[in-house]
């Protein structure tokens, strides 16, 4: 497949610049005394009937709802199923089957979603004709009305973004919005009120330093666009006029990493499925993502492991 890459050196990456005195400052200062709103973020569920993967979803969302305070919201950031990408049809309905079953029985908690890449049904032979093809199939089984929208809780705007599109040469997946969602999202930061904070919700991070962690490099990095959004310069541009985008949550990659640029927060939490239900991606132990934001636009945030050790 051609794929189109970054190269990445070393001298190129700036991932966290030094924080204003001004920025310092508010930091520092106090905040409300209580969250408005505790958010579990899950990634990368990857869900099958096999490896044990539905025994230890379900203990992920017990633990979810054992959490003091208790969660409020659950995000979905993705890959939801184990590979939509490639499963035929009757592999498709029945993985899907499980998830719904699982949340029925074991989620009680709000939840919202967003598409990852294996939720597209795309590479079957014989079903572009199929009213389901493409993401229309994860978008019914979600009831999302479509890829991307937006919504108010306890005084946050949430930004979900589809950030998973075909490359120019229709082969292999991309990672960015085009041009119709950038113009979106450009005017739902508009008209928002400079003191609403803002969390952004995408798939692939739109920031990561998790592409470094490889082995055996020698004098360049070298990834796909695939694995991190390509249209993250414009993004970021965007982003210093409206200050008030505080954090970006995201997965894909299976590691966790935090990066803060331009005093946003970029966080790309681990998977649910660690390595696709094999143990560990990495050092990063398969968890989800728990975060309490409160109403001046700080927040806290941790990775929880969810399996004993």
């Amino acid at each position: 497949m051609k794929r189109r890459t970054l190269l990445k050196t070393l001298g190129a990456l700036s991932v966290a610049p030094a924080v204003l005195p001004a920025a310092a400052a508010a930091a520092t200062a106090p905040r409300s005394a209580k969250p408005v709103l505790r958010l579990a973020h899950i990634t990368d569920v990857h869900l099958k009937g096999e490896l044990n993967a539905p025994e230890k979803f379900v203990r992920c969302l017990e633990h979810i709802h054992q959490q003091s305070p208790k969660v409020d919201l659950v995000l979905n950031g993705g890959d939801t199923v184990f590979d939509m990408n490639k499963e035929q049809l009757p592999t498709i309905e029945a993985e899907w089957k499980l998830w719904h079953s699982i949340i029925e029985a074991h989620c009680h908690i709000p939840m919202k979603h967003c598409l990852g890449n294996h939720d597209i049904w795309w590479y079957e032979e014989g079903t572009k004709g199929d009213p389901a093809y493409g993401k229309q199939y994860s978008l019914k089984q979600l009831k999302m009305e479509a890829p991307w929208y937006t919504f108010n809780q306890a005084g946050w705007q949430f930004i979900v973004l589809d950030s998973v599109h075909l490359d120019i040469d229709n082969t292999w997946y991309i990672g960015k919005l085009g041009d119709a969602q950038y113009t979106w999202l450009e005017q739902q930061l508009a008209q928002l009120p400079a003191t609403t904070p803002v969390c952004i919700l995408s798939h692939i991070p739109l920031l990561t330093a998790t592409l470094m962690i490889e082995d055996n490099i020698v004098n360049r990095w070298e990834f796909t666009g695939g694995d991190m959004h390509t249209d993250i310069a414009k993004l970021t541009k965007l982003f210093v006029q409206h200050p008030n985008v505080k954090l970006c949550l995201s997965g894909h990659i299976h590691i966790r990493d935090k990066v803060v640029y331009n005093n946003v927060t970029y966080i790309c939490d681990g998977a649910v499925s660690g390595a696709w239900w094999n143990g560990n991606r990495r050092e990063t132990p398969p968890g989800y993502g728990l975060i309490d934001l409160y109403a001046d636009g700080t927040f806290d945030e941790q990775y929880v492991p969810y399996l004993e050790r």
